[in-house]
């Protein structure tokens, strides 16, 4: 019954999630897992640069294939120096907060084309889309942030 009663819930957590990000950062663009996926297999546009809000140890433990991690607690943007300020960036974290607080910082510096990832990793891993170890090799399972957040990524995709 429990995870019946959890199944219930995700869509609904998730949905005011999303609503409190929209509403605490109005400026920075959403896109959904559908979309974004559907982005990196259309070969006829050009790929965003995807970045990774999490910490290093979340990102060590998987990621989506070519995110680069940047640390959202500090606003150190080293691993855009290369990247033009017209480029598409995708920035996403387990759900979407810090993310989004990184991709406002982006804005703040000039850059134009900022997604947040709606629904964060646990979203796309909970939807069984593609994500990586360190060593890109495919993985199902995902760091799990904290215990409280951790309630919206499904248990098997746990890392321990």
């Amino acid at each position: 019954m429990n995870v019946k009663k959890n199944e219930r819930l995700e869509p609904m957590v998730f949905s005011l999630l999303k609503l409190f990000i929209q509403i605490s950062f109005p400026t920075v663009g959403q896109i959904t897992t559908e979309q974004f996926a559907y982005w990196l297999t259309d070969p006829t546009k050009p790929q965003p640069f995807i970045l990774d809000a999490r910490s290093q140890a979340e990102y060590a433990v998987s990621h989506i294939k070519g995110a680069v991690h940047i640390d959202a607690n500090t606003s150190n943007i080293t691993a855009l120096s290369t990247v033009s300020k017209a480029t598409a960036i995708v920035v996403y974290c387990s759900v979407g907060y810090r993310s989004a607080k990184v991709a406002q910082q982006l804005q703040s510096k000039g850059y134009k084309q900022i997604f947040n990832l709606s629904g964060g990793l646990f979203q796309w891993a909970n939807e069984e889309r593609p994500i990586v170890k360190s060593d890109e090799n495919l993985t199902n399972l995902v760091h799990p942030y904290n215990v409280l957040w951790g309630k919206l990524l499904k248990r098997i995709y746990h890392a321990d």
